[in-house]
């Protein structure tokens, strides 16, 4: 189901104004809703939040909440993205998009959380879960989020991973490093290492940049330790 946001129904009424005004109007009138919606800090496409939002929510639970231990940190991110792009058109995958960020959004709004998107076919989130309940919540999220999408009289495969770290498992620790041990073990589930759902750990939050980005994006190589994976409370971690 698409987000229908004010947003959304704004450039839709805009688009059809500026189909029948001169191209140089049209263009303004374009110009004009982009920087009403990046005023508003919000993703044309889908209509959720940006990654500013969402760093700000983060940054605000972290240092100024004291009950911040039920804090989960999630990066979702898009199986086979561009296989979808490549055989059924970009409209089939922006349609994946929204309903990803679709799914996301409700699922964070019921825990008191912020979805936002943070480039290209990747999500992120925040939300309050106690500890124990992590690796229900996690297992139910990915259900939830890789139901087929409809398009176009057909329904498209819709596959996510999901990476996700605990506040209560780094304590101390700011923003940025959830982020990136959230990051790094959305890596590590999607590319078969370890078992999901699996929460980032200390180690994961620290690992190095490598031309600025994380291991494992395109363009870099993550060689990674051997992980000896054990279960508690439905959740694989490193040693």
């Amino acid at each position: 189901m698409l987000i229908h946001t004010p947003q959304r129904q704004r450039s839709r009424a805009l688009l059809l104004t500026a189909a029948a005004l001169p191209p140089a109007l049209a263009v303004a009138d374009d110009v004009r809703l982009r920087r009403r919606l990046e005023a508003a800090g919000r993703d044309e496409l889908t209509g959720i939040h940006r990654r500013q939002a969402l760093t700000d929510r983060g940054n605000r639970l972290l240092l100024t909440d004291h009950r911040a231990d039920d804090v989960l940190v999630l990066l979702v991110d898009c199986d086979r993205f561009k296989q979808i792009n490549d055989r059924h058109g970009h409209d089939a995958g922006d349609r994946v998009l929204v309903a990803l960020a679709g799914r996301l959004h409700r699922w964070c709004a019921a825990r008191r959380g912020l979805a936002a998107r943070l480039g290209g076919d990747e999500f992120g989130a925040i939300v309050r879960v106690p500890r124990t309940d992590t690796g229900r919540e996690l297992l139910a999220l990915r259900a939830r989020l890789n139901k087929p999408a409809p398009h176009a009289e057909m329904l498209l495969e819709v596959s996510s991973s999901i990476g996700a770290t605990h506040a209560a498992d780094l304590p101390g620790r700011p923003w940025t490093a959830l982020l990136r041990a959230a990051d790094v073990a959305m890596y590590r589930v999607k590319s078969g290492e370890t078992k999901f759902p699996y929460l980032g750990t200390q180690a994961d939050a620290t690992v190095a940049s490598i031309h600025g980005r994380r291991p494992g994006r395109p363009g870099t190589h993550l060689a990674v330790p051997h992980i000896a994976a054990d279960r508690h409370d439905g959740l694989t971690r490193s040693p």
